[in-house]
């Protein structure tokens, strides 16, 4: 009897049976297969007719048609139909069986036959599931390949041929080495080796290669998976191959959409929070490198950056450039070595072509340079590896430059260029869109901090030429004087401090802060300065001085019909009126200490518009502020201010100052006022020294604000050089002031001033007994030059006028302007004082001949 098929063989699948017919036309033999297909025991089908073994009664005559020349020696094959279960009489499975007749011969000659029965429903399943297979494997939009247990190709469909080229009968017998470059294929090959051993599967494996005729690298994801027998021995391994080019390359667009929008996003919370031009210039690098590429630069015109608004060459991109920032992401680059261009000379210093740019350093582009076009043209400029350096110092191949101009208000103000090395993807159109996008951005922050710096040098220069010299003088005062400006990150601001000296050697103290940061709140400073000189010439009282002041700052901010009339009161904006909620620096507010010091009583006088209270040393005693009403500060109007005068002893410290050196983030005012009075407790003797050793003692390098510090030593007149003496209102006080003049000169061994003084003298008694009422008082100090002064009762000013030649009289008061250094009067609490200064005789002018000042009157 025949034995049954391993399990897993093919004649599982297609249900295949065999038996065999005697001579007689009848079963001799009965396979286990037949009896497994047909569900007919062999005890049952041997010695019957077939068609009566296994074909259903109502069929049996067609069937005997057809098998009836079964013994006729011939081969034939034909569709029998059967009923598979138990008896064929009863019911059962139906099915269409094709019998294979093959004739044979008994061992006696007889014929005989043997038959192979398969199920027809199997075979043609067998068949649909072949054709599917084949259409599946010809028509996947995927590479299939299968391999054998040599890991040689055995078949490849038509998607893997069209993509390497070649009929299919090309890679059979191959393997991975004949369709993928070296390293891959070894990549595949392990791979192979690893899936047919373990029998995992591998996904996703990436595998890079070429496709003939084509210049761009190809990327294929490839899945492998082990292939078994029927009984589970390993046949092959099957690889799907899927071309993810174009899906990689999408997924890298928008990784590198995600990376231009990130570095956006950055620049624009980055840039932009400094006004430092090399600040702004390295926060771009810093964007940039290494997130957008390996190496920049930024370099920025000369001329703008001196002030110029357009420096020669601007125009074809030939200009100054200097060098404010150099930023690398590759060890051992040298600043410039990587962005200089090898065929045009570019970015060489100025006088010298062979060395790099260094930061800092002055350079140009020549005319006919990719550099000077980016700057002529205002577009941007990929430069191949052809025209960057080599190398740099480190050894790293610089493979494109991309040169960007940095265009901010339609004016090119510099280059900033970004270069990539090896390695690294070469710059395509979206990068050169996302370069020029940050270049933008930061030209409009460098061009802005340049606008700021050119701002804050000319408010510097401003407000510089309105300070006072370094060493003031005074009479009867040693002064010393510091003045701090802010961090270049502070804008300049509105302190002022100012030593003018007055008649009668007394001197006037001021020192002042502007509200506000800026030229703006510079030049309000200057006009306020200018004003407080010309109020003080005019010899008014510290709260007069004020209050005119006051009217001034009011006046700053008026235009138009909002102009302000001193002596009015200005009329304040509606909470809604536009502007209304403007910064207090535009109605240009400003606190100020104004002191008047007399040498001869060493009396001071202060008014104060909300500033700080002055400070008070004296000999052994500690550091104590002046109380001082405060007053409300210039601008506000609508308040007087009031006089508070203090004797100052011989010898003491009077130190005048802004918040600035007191206030600070760090700590409050108070505290910063008890830090000012310690200092100056301890500050030593020499004046100098006593100020470095207050800046010294407090934080003042915080930058928050300027510093202004005024100190002054008092050193009041010595007795012997103060002459003073009432007249009686009668004619012979004229000969008695002559001759008290004379006599006090002759002490002070000034007789070469004695002649001039008596003439002067004379005039201005004689005028106070024409004139005016009153006891009459004259006055000569001795400092650095002579005053007199000659006082009485009336308030009537003088008034020089021009006399005719036929007049008697009008020309005293010419005189005197003729003869001295200088004239003046001035109001007292009880009349007028006037006065006049002369030049000693070791001073800067000569003292005038008075014989020839009255020849030249006639």
């Amino acid at each position: 009897m025949w034995q049954s098929s391993p399990p897993g063989s093919i004649y599982d699948y297609i249900r295949v049976a065999s038996f065999s017919l005697g001579p007689d036309g009848r079963i001799d033999r009965w396979s286990r297969r037949a009896e497994e297909m047909l569900g007919i025991p062999a005890d049952a089908a041997v010695g019957k007719d077939p068609v009566e073994a296994f074909v259903p009664r109502e069929l049996r005559d067609t069937a005997h048609r057809k098998v009836s020349r079964i013994l006729d020696g011939r081969e034939w094959t034909g569709l029998v139909p059967y009923r598979s279960v138990g008896d064929p009489e009863g019911p059962g499975v139906s099915g269409l069986a094709e019998i294979y007749v093959m004739p044979s011969e008994t061992e006696r000659g007889e014929p005989a036959a043997l038959c192979l029965v398969v199920d027809v429903r199997a075979l043609r399943g067998i068949e649909t599931d072949l054709a599917a297979a084949q259409a599946v494997f010809g028509q996947s939009p995927l590479g299939f390949v299968l391999f054998g247990t040599d890991l040689r190709m055995l078949r490849v469909n038509e998607r893997f041929t069209t993509v390497f080229g070649g009929p299919a009968s090309r890679y059979r017998g191959g393997g991975p080495h004949d369709f993928l470059p070296g390293p891959e294929a070894d990549r595949m090959a392990a791979a192979l080796r690893r899936v047919l051993d373990t029998g995992d599967p591998v996904s996703e494996l990436q595998l890079l290669g070429t496709v003939p005729g084509e210049q761009e690298r190809r990327r294929w994801s490839v899945s492998l998976y082990r292939l078994h027998s029927g009984s589970g021995r390993p046949i092959g391994v099957a690889a799907l191959a899927s071309d993810v080019t174009g899906r990689r390359r999408a997924e890298r667009e928008a990784a590198n959409a995600r990376r231009n929008l990130a570095l956006l996003n950055e620049a624009g919370a980055r840039l932009g929070n400094s006004l430092d031009l090399e600040t702004t210039a390295r926060t771009l690098l810093d964007v940039a490198v290494p997130q957008f590429c390996d190496l920049a630069s930024v370099d920025l015109y000369q001329g703008l950056l001196a002030g110029d608004e357009a420096p020669p060459g601007m125009a074809d991109g030939s200009a100054e450039l200097r060098r404010v920032a150099f930023s690398s992401a590759v060890s051992g680059a040298v600043p410039g070595a990587v962005l200089r261009g090898a065929h045009d000379s570019d970015a060489c210093p100025l006088g010298d072509p062979a060395d790099p740019v260094a930061v800092g350093a002055l350079h140009r582009y020549p005319f006919h340079s990719p550099r000077a076009s980016a700057l002529r043209t205002g577009q941007p400029q990929i430069i191949p590896a052809r025209e960057c350096p080599e190398h740099t110092e480190g050894g790293s191949l610089v493979h494109s430059t991309l040169a960007v101009p940095m265009v901010a208000r339609d004016t090119v103000v510099g280059l900033a260029q970004f270069s990539r090395t090896k390695g690294s993807e070469p710059f395509g159109e979206r990068d050169t869109a996302l370069a020029v996008e940050l270049a933008a951005r930061a030209a409009v922050c460098i061009d802005n901090a340049r606008l700021y710096r050119r701002e804050h040098e000319r408010a510097v220069i401003l407000q510089r030429s309105l300070l006072p010299p370094v060493a003031p003088e005074a009479a009867g005062l040693d002064i010393a004087c510091r003045y701090l400006p802010g961090t270049t990150a502070t804008e300049v601001g509105g302190d002022w401090f100012d030593v003018i000296e007055l008649p009668g050697h007394r001197t006037a103290l001021v020192i002042g802060d502007v509200m506000g940061r800026g030229l703006r709140a510079a030049v309000a400073m200057g006009e306020l300065r200018t004003a407080v000189r010309t109020l003080a010439l005019l010899d008014m009282e510290p709260a007069e001085v004020l209050s005119a002041l006051d009217e001034v700052a009011r006046g700053l901010g008026a235009s138009g019909e909002g102009a302000r009339t001193p002596g009015r009161t200005p009329r304040r904006p509606a909470a809604d009126a536009p502007h209304a909620g403007a910064d207090l620096s535009e109605v240009y507010l400003a606190t100020c200490v104004y002191a008047v010091y007399d040498p001869v009583t060493r009396r001071c006088t202060f008014a104060n518009a909300g500033h700080l209270p002055p400070v008070l040393v004296e000999d052994g005693e500690p550091a104590r502020l002046l109380d001082v009403p405060p007053g409300l500060p210039l601008g506000v109007g609508g308040e007087p201010f009031e006089e508070s005068v203090v004797e100052l002893p011989d010898g003491a410290l009077l130190a005048l100052y802004t918040d600035g050196l007191v206030e600070s983030r760090e700590h409050p005012l108070d505290e910063g006022l008890g830090a000012l009075r310690a200092a100056l407790s301890r500050a030593g003797r020499p004046l100098e020294e006593a100020c470095d050793h207050v800046l010294n003692a407090l934080d003042t390098r915080h930058g928050e604000d300027d510093i202004a510090l005024l100190m002054a030593r008092v050193r009041g007149l010595p007795k012997d050089a103060v002459g003073d003496w009432n007249l009686a209102p009668e004619p012979r006080s004229v000969a008695r002031a002559r001759e008290l003049a004379r006599d006090q000169l002759a002490e002070w061994d000034l007789d070469v001033l004695a002649d001039t003084t008596e003439l002067l003298v004379s005039e201005l008694v004689t005028n106070a007994l024409r004139h005016g009422r009153g006891e009459i008082r004259l006055r000569l100090l001795l400092d650095r030059t002579l005053v007199c002064e000659v006082w009485d009762a009336d308030l009537a000013q003088p008034r020089r006028r021009r006399a005719r030649d036929t007049d008697e009289g009008g020309r005293g008061l010419q005189l005197v302007g003729l003869l001295s250094a200088g004239w003046g009067t001035r109001r007292t609490p009880r009349g007028k004082t006037v006065w006049f200064e002369l030049n000693l005789p070791d001073g800067e002018a000569s003292v005038g001949d008075p014989a020839e000042a009255l020849l030249s009157l006639f």
